[in-house]
C-alpha cells in the first residue's frame, strides 16, 4: 500500500526496519518474534530495506518509510509499528479458529505521517507545479474580453459537470496580464476563449510551461482532462 501510495505522487520511498531500543517494554523473546515477523513481511513483498539499529518504539519494532524532498533531504513520513504491549495492558482477546482465547497484536499504521509535513514536502517536490490530478485549480478559463464572459461560463460549466476544479478569470485586466497571472500560479491548463472559439465551440489550450496554443473542441478537452485526472497522469 505504501509503495503504491507514494508512487502516485512520483516519489520513491526508502524502507527501514527499526529494531529494539535500549529501553523497551515487554520481553526480548516477544521483540525477536515481532522483528522476524516484520522482516518476513518485507521479504514477502520483495522490499529492499535497511536496518535502523535500536530505533524502534519502546513498545515494539517498526517499519519506517522515508522520502526525500526537492533538496534531497530525507524525511520520515510513513510508519508501520507492531505493538504487543497495549493489547496486554488492556487485556484484549479474541477467539481463534481452535476456539481458544488469544491475545492480538496491534498494528499502528500512518501511511503519509504528518499531514502538514506531507503537504509541505509535496509542494517543494513539485515546486508548486502539481500534476493535473493533484492541482488545486486544474484549469482556468480566460475570456479575451467581456463579450465572451458568457461563453467562458459555458466552458466552466462543462468542466464542472465532470468535477474538474476550474475557475474563470474575467477581471477587467489585459489578456496578457491574466495569462501571466495563471502561469505564475502554475495552473496546468489555461483556456483562452474569444470569437473564433465561441463560434466553433472550442477553446485555445495552453499547457503549463508551453507558450504554444492548441485549438480543441470543448467536449474533446473535457474528455482529455477527465482521462488525465482519472489515470493520474
Amino acid at each position: 500500500m505504501a509503495r503504491e501510495y507514494y508512487q502516485s505522487f512520483g516519489i520513491e520511498p526508502r524502507f527501514f526496519l527499526s529494531t529494539r531500543p535500549e529501553k523497551f517494554a515487554g520481553e526480548k523473546e516477544e521483540w525477536d518474534q515481532a522483528e522476524k515477523a516484520l522482516e518476513k513481511s518485507l521479504g514477502k513483498e520483495k522490499v529492499k530495506y535497511e536496518v535502523k539499529e535500536k530505533d524502534g518504539a519502546f513498545y515494539g519494532p517498526k517499519i519506517d518509510i522515508d522520502i526525500e524532498d526537492a533538496l534531497g533531504r530525507p524525511w520520515q513520513l510513513a510508519t508501520i509499528q507492531l505493538d504487543f504491549q497495549l493489547p496486554q495492558r488492556f487485556e484484549l482477546e479474541y477467539i481463534d479458529n481452535d476456539g481458544k482465547k488469544k491475545m492480538p497484536v496491534m498494528i499502528h499504521a500512518a501511511i503519509f505521517g504528518s499531514f502538514e509535513r506531507f503537504i509541505g514536502i509535496l509542494t517543494e517536490h513539485y515546486a508548486g507545479a502539481f500534476p493535473v490530478w493533484l492541482a488545486p485549480v486544474q484549469a482556468i478559463i480566460i475570456p479575451v474580453s467581456k463579450k465572451f464572459n458568457d461563453y467562458g461560463q459555458e466552458v466552466l460549466e462543462s468542466l464542472a459537470s465532470v468535477n474538474v476544479r476550474a475557475e474563470i478569470n474575467d477581471k477587467d485586466e489585459t489578456l496578457g496580464k491574466r495569462i501571466s497571472e495563471a502561469e505564475h500560479q502554475k495552473i496546468p491548463y489555461i483556456l483562452v476563449v474569444g470569437e473564433k472559439e465561441q463560434k466553433a465551440k472550442s477553446v485555445a489550450v495552453r499547457i503549463r510551461n508551453n507558450k504554444k496554443q492548441e485549438i480543441m473542441e470543448v467536449d474533446e478537452f473535457v474528455r482529455k482532462i477527465e482521462k488525465e485526472i482519472k489515470e493520474k497522469i
